[in-house]
């Protein structure tokens, strides 16, 4: 071998380029096979994420139902907890096609419990968006009030939950900082207006107005599909300052109740102004004393 070395060098040099380039392009190779099988099974998170969007349509937008909530909660955690596997394994193997991972893996995994004890708040979170999807306690779609904010859940996470709220706002709230989850519209809701009449007013015939009104509402075909059961008119709730406030109660289809209340807020007072009967402005009664004359 010295000899061939000494009298041919260049033969030697071109040979050993020769099996380098060789083992690169296996490496090569490998590696693209092994990322088009990431990329495939990405392709087949996703068909089994849309399928499951698919399986719990039941091809009615006008209403969101808890399955499809569900559903699409499931599909969304599928999609983004698969995308990340996927690429944690392609990048394992890919160095694993350059190097013996196994000592590295080794390191990492007391690196990996080194770190646990620095990222508990991460922890706490995983483990909460885990039962928090697992136990049902919300999912895409629903209006939920958690950590001091109240919106509608437009997507969840094992780590985090963003709400939108009526103004837009995107809040993003760890799972880890929500201690209490108000679901506001899971299976049904209900919706409790509160109206005040003019001391002047007869009460008992401004009761008869507010049970014919509710009823009217419950009948109307726009609306009868959104309301559940009877409305009942409470009665007088609250001797105010400046009215005597009537209470009334519905209770509706999940995440209908502040539709319900708009409509029957709009018709209450149309209705009262045809029959007469004042909603008070705040009022205040001054009295003055004058001093007698000296």
């Amino acid at each position: 071998m010295p000899t061939l070395l000494l009298s041919d060098p260049l033969r030697t040099i071109t040979e050993f380029l020769h099996l380098e380039t060789g083992a690169l392009s296996r490496m090569g190779l490998q590696v693209l096979v092994i990322w088009f099988l990431a990329w495939a099974a990405n392709r087949v998170i996703i068909i089994v994420a849309r399928r499951i969007e698919k399986a719990v349509d039941d091809g009615d937008d006008s209403t969101f139902t808890a399955e499809e909530k569900r559903g699409h909660t499931i599909a969304q955690l599928l999609r983004s907890v698969g995308r990340v596997l996927v690429i944690i394994v392609g990048v394992l193997l890919t160095l694993d096609v350059f190097i013996d991972i196994g000592p590295l893996l080794a390191v990492s995994g007391i690196a990996g419990l080194a770190i646990s004890f620095g990222a508990q708040s991460l922890v706490k979170d995983v483990i909460t968006g885990f039962f928090a999807l697992v136990e049902g306690q919300y999912a895409v779609g629903d209006v939920i009030e958690a950590g001091g904010k109240t919106g509608t859940v437009e997507r969840m996470t094992l780590r985090v939950v963003m709400l939108r709220d009526m103004h837009g706002v995107l809040h993003i709230i760890p799972n880890g900082q929500i201690a209490t989850v108000s679901n506001l519209t899971r299976g049904w809701s209900r919706t409790v207006v509160d109206v005040g009449v003019a001391y002047e007013s007869d009460v008992d015939a401004a009761l008869a107005v507010f049970a014919d009104e509710a009823g009217r509402l419950a009948r109307d075909d726009r609306w009868t599909g959104l309301i559940e059961g009877e409305p009942e008119v409470m009665g007088v709730n609250e001797l105010a300052d400046s009215a005597v406030v009537i209470r009334t109660r519905f209770q509706t289809a999940a995440g209908q109740q502040w539709a319900v209340a708009r409509e029957f807020n709009r018709r209450i007072k149309n209705r009262l102004d045809r029959e007469g009967i004042v909603i008070p402005f705040p009022q205040r009664t001054v009295h003055l004393r004058q001093a007698p004359p000296a």
